[in-house]
């Protein structure tokens, strides 16, 4: 009885996204962890601090958007339809529904590719390792009587070893911590209006598309499971097609097909079959022109195996 439901359970989740979603954070999660271990070391020296703790902050995040869009097939069909449509004759002009079926597939998807870089946004402002080596350049001690007969420069320098936990003079420590404390506490508080921006913009993002899709929910539910069993039957039958016509090819330059048990008559491919066959071929170009799809090509179907090359038969 837990069988079936734990299934219904599971599918449930792999169609709202929310399975995908949980697994690619706490990925990010685990990945950050490790990152942060073996290869973050603040170089603690002023004017390096900021640049150095703001990269590892920042240019993860974008890597991880990158990849989320990049790993999307959705996002190449997308791409893929909107330059046959404008840039490869024929023309086709793109109706305002399709405007608005597309913008509602690039939304959902750019809501999925923000996932994983959110999530490490998140995860090192909560941590606040990176936050304190970038704005350790930054922090004022001016109010602290222990630097009151320390230069500018030598104070820089000072606070810029804090994040490293470098020996300090015994009246130093009780800054560094003190500093340390105000980092952790901005970075989490940072941390926690990312959260609340990002729930804000989910909710407000999906009530805003639920109310200017065309679709009812019936039709956009309708249209999603149509997507999916489109794309589903459609690589079936292509899987079937394409190794049906690729029998029929090998069987008109060799004579038989693979796995045959009852082999009577084999074929010999004359040289210019060889030559045909090895010439690179392209896929359909033009409107009304038939494309070759694999490296076999065209060639050989014209041919007729008979008269072209001689058979050997093979006799029990």
């Amino acid at each position: 009885m837990m069988g079936p439901t734990l299934n219904n359970i599971v599918s449930s989740l792999q169609r709202s996204g929310t399975l995908i979603n949980s697994l690619i954070a706490a990925l990010t999660i685990c990945g950050q962890q490790l990152f942060s271990s073996f290869t973050f070391r603040c170089p603690c020296q002023v004017g390096r601090n900021f640049c150095y703790g703001s990269a590892f902050l920042v240019i993860p995040a974008l890597i991880l958007l990158v990849a989320g869009y990049a790993l999307r097939s959705q996002m190449w069909r997308i791409s893929s339809d909107c330059c046959c449509c404008n840039c490869v004759p024929p023309y086709r002009r793109v109706s305002p529904l399709e405007r608005k079926l597309a913008c509602l597939r690039f939304f959902s998807i750019t809501g999925r590719a923000l996932v994983a870089p959110l999530t490490w946004l998140v995860v090192t402002l909560m941590t606040g390792t990176y936050y304190q080596c970038a704005a350790s350049e930054f922090v004022s001690v001016d109010h602290y009587s222990a630097f009151d007969n320390i230069s500018a420069n030598k104070r820089e320098e000072i606070v810029a070893g804090f994040p490293c936990c470098k020996s300090a003079p015994s009246d130093m420590i009780l800054v560094r911590d003190e500093v340390a404390l105000q980092h952790r506490y901005q970075s989490q508080m940072l941390g926690w209006i990312l959260i609340t921006l990002a729930a804000i913009a989910t909710l407000v993002s999906r009530c805003l598309v639920r109310c200017c899709s065309p679709l009812t929910p019936l039709q956009h539910c309708y249209w999603n499971n149509q997507l999916r069993n489109e794309r589903e039957l459609f690589e079936q039958a292509a899987e079937q097609h394409s190794r049906h016509l690729i029998m029929q090819r090998i069987k008109k330059i060799f004579g038989f097909i693979p796995g045959s048990e009852d082999v009577k008559h084999i074929r010999i491919p004359s040289c210019q079959d060889w030559k045909d066959i090895s010439a690179p071929s392209l896929l359909c170009m033009g409107e009304n022109l038939q494309g070759h799809y694999s490296f076999l090509g065209e060639q050989v179907d014209e041919v007729n195996e008979e008269s072209k090359s001689e058979g050997i038969e093979l006799k029990p």
